[in-house]
């Protein structure tokens, strides 16, 4: 193996162990719960952190483990050494952001707010994101009742 492979697996590893960490301490997440969250299995995670890779990981699995623990997958190639500065699909125009998301999204990375504060919104967020949606006849009643 060339000098520049080990250097890119040592960083593309070193990316994924301090993502693991941040997802452990700041949401309390278990392998298991990353590899749901992501869509990427366990041995996959596994063998990106003891870089145990014949070939360059998947694109695609690489920007669904970034995308699952909110890290932008542009730091991820920078570590395996991609040039990404081309996307080859175009990247469709993300919709107008809602005030109160935004007002969150502030007060998360405001230094002012405490962690417990933090980790409470964070919480709910989860909870909100995950939880089954309501069938739409269900939600029209509510509205008619009125």
């Amino acid at each position: 193996m060339t000098e520049t492979a080990n250097a890119r697996k040592i960083a593309f590893a070193t990316f994924i162990r301090r993502a693991l960490d941040e997802a452990r301490a700041t949401r309390a997440w278990s392998g298991t719960e990353v590899s749901r969250r992501t869509g990427v299995s366990r041995q996959t995670i596994n063998r990106w952190v003891r870089g145990d890779w014949a070939s360059d990981p998947e694109a695609e699995r690489v920007v669904a483990f970034c995308e699952g623990l909110g890290l932008n997958p542009a730091t991820a190639f920078a570590a395996l050494g991609w040039e990404r500065t081309n996307t080859p699909h175009d990247a469709p125009t993300a919709p107008p952001m809602d005030p109160d998301v935004a007002a969150l999204l502030r007060r998360l990375v405001a230094p002012d707010v405490s962690d417990a504060e933090k980790f409470h919104i964070r919480e709910t967020i989860r909870y909100l994101a995950y939880r089954p949606t309501l069938p739409v006849d269900v939600r029209n009643r509510g509205q008619q009742a009125g």
